[in-house]
């Protein structure tokens, strides 16, 4: 399985956030897309197989996997963050949260 660093995230990457709810109401890269671990089956199609795809969690485990499920089921851009939303912070780049707070790692 492929990983990506958070600067391998540009513009065109369709960032997907697997996290819970609450997780990415606390804070979320501002381009990504929600689409919940636990949800993610009725709403597969939605993800792109002609772009770069990033799968983002907490820390790379369940996004690991739902990279590793993509990958099966044909996906053949798809890489998964390393360190997650905790790497993306580290690295600098901005989160924005959904509850009006400032935004933070759940």
């Amino acid at each position: 399985m492929e990983i990506a660093r958070p600067s391998d995230v540009t513009e065109e990457t369709w960032l997907l956030d697997v996290r819970e709810d609450d997780e990415w109401a606390a804070g979320h890269p501002p381009n990504a897309v929600h689409i919940p671990m636990s949800g993610l089956l009725p709403h597969v199609a939605e993800v792109p197989k002609d772009r770069d795809v990033v799968v983002v969690c907490k820390v790379g485990g369940r996004s690991a996997q739902v990279t590793a499920y993509l990958l099966q089921q044909g996906w053949t851009t798809v890489r998964n963050l390393d360190g997650g939303v905790v790497s993306w912070v580290a690295a600098g780049r901005d989160l924005v949260s959904e509850n009006g707070a400032p935004p933070t790692v759940l």
